[in-house]
């Protein structure tokens, strides 16, 4: 879930452009069964119910071995089938469907992860752990994030074989740990450790991209070429503390608000880049009235700062122009009846391509001006250091027909007429790992969603029953077509 530097060549904005507009016949796709969906509904709701967070009550191998028995008892063979890892609670399930023959071609992997981000049942409406369908919803921790892909994909795999499928190329699912935290993140373990396993030709990473909707319409399909870097920094202020009788305004709780008052009213310069301008100007075209005005004002030269900031009141336009970070966690004092002389924050930035950690440590440093302040850079296993490193975000991979025409014919199927686009992911996922293996990923989820209905690591986290089985019904038929290899 984050990244060193590497790169690719950039991918040609007017040909990413092309293949999102490409005009392509629509033909409805095969739907599941009433038992293809059952079985769907309840491998989704099995894992819902399966607490895999990196906590004391998770267990990420309870989903993957649960998922590797629904695999064994469908018939796959043992060694098709592999449970591993480096930690007895987080092992990785890697499923392959192998070819007739010696296939000519790599194989394609479908990357997805299973675990979650930790839920307070206080916090919510339902058990986060509970599958509850109400209102045309799933909820559940991980029904966005991402045990939606997890189930449509083991559902897939499982129906091709009960057909009768068989590839002309190998085609492997893993199920991973660690991708949202921890010490184990499997994606980057699979490749060190057994590459073997997961090596292919590309990747489909369904931890990104997707349709977006605006009050029920699409508006676009977004396919993740490219993301921000991920960094966590903690910000922390000391003092000699003293008698909470003897209140005084520069106790080391006082100097951290401060400064975390600085970094929510700072907004990091606006900045386009090749892939977030190829996703406006696909946009610009799409959204109506003072959106597209704005929109195709920001992409003018110079850029229209005044617009820029108008947009930026919608958070996930905010977080395609900027570098944001926010504080996501406090911890200060040592007593209820004393001053505290420790406070800390751990702040959470995503960061643009073309700047890097180190960079963005010194910006703060820069922005809160206060020498009694440590800005440290935090690692992915928590190790506090100094510095941050100098590393930057991924370069696209070039698109290839293979992925683009079939995931564009398909999507326009099931939503007619919505234009597909590379993106630049607002967060971070394992596709970094693959990119920096010298394997193109390519990040879709084949989930609709509002913009304004992001609950993916939030409260009451759900997802639209129709999403649901759309993604389904995208998934069955591109493996299926993954699965014939380069048609040229």
């Amino acid at each position: 879930m984050r990244l060193n530097s590497f790169s690719y060549p950039i991918v040609p904005i007017a040909l990413a452009l092309c293949l999102g507009t490409a005009p392509f016949a629509q033909s409805p796709l095969p739907g599941a069964t009433a038992e293809d969906r059952a079985e769907a509904r309840a491998i989704f709701k099995q894992l819902i119910e399966i607490n895999t967070t990196d906590t004391a009550k998770g267990n990420v191998t309870a989903g993957t071995a649960a998922m590797q028995k629904r695999f064994l008892d469908a018939g796959f063979v043992a060694e098709d089938v592999a449970l591993l890892g480096p930690d007895a609670r987080k092992q990785n399930l890697v499923v392959r469907m192998r070819a007739t023959g010696t296939p000519s071609e790599k194989p394609v992997l479908f990357l997805c992860h299973m675990d979650v981000v930790e839920a307070l049942r206080g916090d919510w409406s339902t058990d986060p752990f509970e599958f509850v369908e109400k209102d045309g919803y799933y909820y559940g921790r991980g029904t966005q994030d991402m045990k939606d892909g997890d189930a449509a994909m083991v559902a897939t795999f499982l129906r091709l074989h009960r057909e009768g499928y068989t590839p002309k190329r190998d085609l492997i699912l893993a199920l991973t740990a660690d991708e949202e935290g921890g010490k184990f993140n499997g994606a980057r373990w699979l490749l060190e450790k057994h590459r073997e396993l997961v090596d292919a030709a590309f990747v489909i990473n369904l931890d990104a991209g997707g349709v977006e909707l605006v009050d029920g319409r699409t508006v676009i399909a977004a396919v993740e070429a490219t993301e921000k870097i991920y960094a966590d920094f903690q910000i922390s202020a000391f003092n000699r503390g003293g008698h909470g009788s003897q209140p005084r305004p520069d106790n080391a709780i006082y100097e951290l608000t401060t400064a975390l008052n600085k970094l929510a009213a700072y907004r990091f310069p606006f900045e386009l880049n090749q892939v977030t301008r190829a996703y406006f100007t696909m946009l610009a075209g799409r959204e109506t009235g003072a959106t597209a005005a704005d929109i195709r004002a920001i992409l003018a030269t110079p850029p229209d700062l005044a617009a820029a900031e108008r947009l930026s009141a919608e958070p996930s336009f905010n977080a395609k122009v900027r570098t944001t970070c926010v504080a996501t966690r406090l911890n200060a004092g040592h007593a209820n009846n004393a001053l505290p002389q420790r406070a800390q924050a751990t702040v959470n930035c995503r960061i643009l391509p073309g700047h890097s950690p180190e960079e963005t440590r010194q910006q703060l440093i820069e922005l809160l001006g206060d020498s009694k302040l440590t800005v440290k850079y935090v690692s992915d296993v928590g190790e506090v250091a100094d510095t941050a490193p100098e590393r930057k975000a991924i370069v696209p991979p070039a698109p290839i027909d293979e992925v683009f025409a079939p995931l564009t014919r398909l999507t326009q199927a099931i939503w007619p007429g919505v234009p597909v686009t590379p993106v630049m992911e607002n967060g971070a996922s394992d596709s970094i790992y693959y990119a920096r293996a010298g394997i193109p990923c390519y990040g879709y989820s084949a989930i609709a969603l509002e913009r304004n209905d992001d609950r993916a690591h939030g409260q009451d986290e759900r997802l639209p029953v129709d999403s649901f089985w759309k993604s389904l019904d995208f998934f069955y038929s591109f493996v299926k077509e993954q699965g014939l290899g380069n048609r040229k």
